[in-house]
């Protein structure tokens, strides 16, 4: 995760959405899980060449198509994104992105206590540790 040194753009990040979904595949196969009205294929082509560069992906040469593979996962780069928020948002504080979070968004009591629960089952961990 250390190794994220640069954010990616809206575009970027909807072509990693979806190979991070399906794995690996050519341009063809990404383009068609983008919605309505799809990019151009030579712009999809562009963006990965792009990530490629920034060293999120790379690719197998298969005859004269390359077959592109995430190299940072989804979970890396969500951890990566949440600390850069928890950083530029919440001056590294937890407490305040919860109570952000708790205080601007529409979460049901349902949602609430199930947040809840899960803190309380991360504080057990803790304990047993």
């Amino acid at each position: 995760m250390d190794d994220i040194k640069r954010d990616l753009t809206k575009a970027e990040e909807q072509v990693m959405q979806i190979l991070w979904k399906l794995g690996k595949g050519f341009v063809h196969d990404l383009l068609v899980h983008f919605p309505e009205p799809k990019p151009a294929y030579n712009t999809v082509s562009t963006i990965v060449r792009i990530l490629e560069r920034k060293g999120f992906v790379s690719h197998k040469a298969i005859g004269k198509s390359h077959r592109y593979y995430p190299l940072i996962s989804k979970t890396e780069y969500a951890r990566y994104t949440m600390k850069q928020l928890l950083h530029g948002y919440f001056s590294n504080s937890y407490k305040q992105l919860v109570s952000f979070f708790s205080d601007e968004t529409d979460l049901t009591l349902k949602e609430m206590e199930e947040i809840r629960h899960l803190i309380e089952q991360q504080i057990d961990k803790k304990k047993d540790q």
